[in-house]
């Protein structure tokens, strides 16, 4: 079941940025008539990722759509399993006329493929009724919902503060050094002891990673002394963020 606690969001970083073009008559005509929430975000996914596919041939297939993990966390509910969320959404688009819809054989494998009701999603249909394409050789590229930005860099804008140049080498070679569940688990010790320093945080992953690591619980679980258990964890040399 997901987490109903709203994560925050870093914004978005200078400089350019990679975009999704989507109509202007998505929300002048759509936008105000989607009065269902996970059928407006699947319509979303959709522009985003047939727009990614590569040649004529782009449409997305429903295993393809079944195996993104990112997508179907970000459609469950408490009502709703994600898969369950993703049919019910898909079959809501086409029957709004956002989508098409069309079932194929490939080696003598059903597929279910989805495309925008656009001039492309037409003509992907039209062809395909008419016989024009050769299912073997014609196949678009699987596409899955990634983060475009290293976890790390989202965690210390969350929890320290805005990236510089010095600092982004810094995490990226972090992130190259330590497991990313190290890095995660770092920050958030960080954060109990309210020592929002980089210098905190790294110390954290070199005595884990020199001694092993010992995962305390939070400062409102952890028994007394736990305050002192942390700081022992953390190297030599670093008195000047670390009061002891």
């Amino acid at each position: 079941m997901s987490d109903s606690k709203m994560e925050g969001f870093a914004g978005f970083p200078a400089g350019k940025l990679a975009n999704t073009p989507v109509p202007n008559l998505f929300f002048t005509e759509l936008l105000p008539s989607v009065d269902h929430l996970t059928e407006l975000k699947v319509t979303l996914y959709l522009f985003w990722l047939i727009g990614r596919k590569q040649g004529a041939l782009r449409y997305a297939r429903l295993d393809e759509l079944r195996q993104d993990e990112r997508l179907l966390a970000g459609l469950e509910s408490v009502e709703m399993a994600g898969e369950a969320a993703l049919l019910d959404a898909l079959e809501r688009a086409v029957a709004r006329g956002v989508l098409l819809h069309v079932q194929v054989s490939r080696e003598g494998i059903a597929e279910e493929w989805y495309m925008v009701n656009s001039a492309n999603g037409r003509e992907v249909l039209a062809r395909l009724q008419a016989g024009d394409l050769d299912l073997l050789t014609d196949i678009a590229e699987d596409v899955q919902l990634q983060s475009e930005r290293p976890p790390i860099f989202v965690l210390y804008e969350q929890n320290i503060g805005m990236l510089t140049p010095m600092i982004t080498e810094e995490l990226r070679e972090a992130e190259r050094r330590f497991p990313r569940d190290w890095i995660a688990d770092a920050f958030r010790e960080a954060v109990v002891m309210n020592k929002r320093h980089w210098k905190y945080v790294l110390a954290i992953l070199e005595r884990w990673r020199v001694d092993g690591r010992r995962k305390l619980t939070s400062e409102r679980e952890a028994p007394d002394g736990a305050e002192t258990q942390l700081r022992r964890q953390v190297l030599d040399g670093f008195d000047d963020i670390v009061e002891r």
